[in-house]
């Protein structure tokens, strides 16, 4: 490795990726780099954003595979057998996991009314009341918080369990991972304090105490490194198959496009010929994968509007000193 140009990435992160709390670059499973800025340090989990999304996407394809869910074809509303589907409403009988998956869900609204969302006495039922509408199924419409959060209702509803339990049992601790306890948010002001709180880790939960899948969910980089190399390994972990390989084949290949974008089951598909994806979160939170150079790239970021693009740093600059 090149120190002069270790060097330079650092000056370039300071000045012009200021918000950057934590990074981590493997190859071949072995650590290449680790670097902490902004008084943060190994021990600090740092809110991730929509990488939970992507984490979430794990723990469906580990229930699908355990049989608590029959598959991604499954009509969300098998799962909510008491929600009364609105006179003359058709569009939500015939959404799947798969469209939630995919963000080919329809919605009632044009940008999400999270306010009013989180404002709400049930997200769960808050979802699904904005669910549908008149848009076509199938196409491709980003939903940040409120769409996503539904597959934590059929998480829980198809496993009988607590979502952090059964991440913990099946994903967290088999890869050293410690998401500790829930986090309660009652208010506006809570979420903004938690996300600048360094002393703050776990996953925070719905007013019902069921975990978000759309956001919220607190992990070092090397926590996030984790997540990725067990990808890169094709679900295995210390010789122990955790996330079925099938699920994170068809997780991560294209599945809906949008302009230049790609998408998958809740991950990003940056190549889809070289087979680079990632999760990806408000930021510059982001878990990167390169199969071909077998590099997987954790970057945590602070909040910040308009965070410069995480990939291109990654791309351009990362992998180009650290893939020989």
């Amino acid at each position: 490795m090149n120190q002069e140009k270790i060097k330079e990435l650092e000056k370039t992160i300071n000045s012009d990726y200021s918000n950057i709390a934590g990074i981590l670059i493997q190859k071949n499973g072995i650590k290449l780099y680790e670097n902490y800025f902004n008084g943060y340090t190994a021990d600090n989990a740092i809110h991730v954003y929509s990488v939970t999304k992507s984490v979430f996407s794990a723990l469906i394809g580990i229930a699908i595979e355990k049989g608590h869910i029959k598959s991604i074809d499954q009509k969300v509303l098998d799962f909510f057998p008491y929600y009364t589907v609105k006179t003359g409403e058709k569009t939500i009988q015939g959404i799947t996991l798969k469209n939630l998956l995919t963000m080919t869900a329809s919605y009632k609204y044009q940008s999400e009314p999270y306010e009013e969302f989180f404002a709400s006495d049930n997200w769960i039922n808050a979802a699904l009341d904005l669910l549908g509408g008149e848009k076509h199924t199938g196409e491709f419409m980003y939903s940040p918080i409120i769409g996503t959060h539904i597959l934590s209702g059929i998480l829980v509803k198809a496993t009988g369990q607590p979502v952090l339990d059964f991440a913990a049992e099946n994903l967290f601790s088999p890869l050293g991972i410690n998401v500790p306890h829930n986090v309660v948010l009652r208010n506006k002001e809570e979420h903004i304090a938690v996300m600048k709180d360094k002393n703050i880790s776990g996953w925070v939960v719905d007013p019902q105490g069921i975990n978000t899948a759309s956001w919220g969910l607190f992990l070092t980089p090397a926590d996030m490194a984790k997540i990725g190399q067990l990808y890169l390994n094709g679900g295995i972990w210390e010789s122990k198959q955790i996330v079925p390989e099938k699920w994170i084949e068809m997780s991560t290949m294209e599945h809906i496009r949008w302009g230049s974008l790609s998408y998958g089951y809740l991950w990003w598909i940056i190549d889809d010929k070289e087979h680079i994806y990632a999760a990806l979160g408000d930021g510059g939170n982001v878990i990167y994968v390169n199969t071909k150079k077998k590099m997987v790239v954790s970057i945590a970021s602070l909040f910040m509007p308009d965070a410069k693009d995480r990939i291109g740093l990654i791309m351009e600059r990362i992998e180009p000193i650290f893939e020989d």
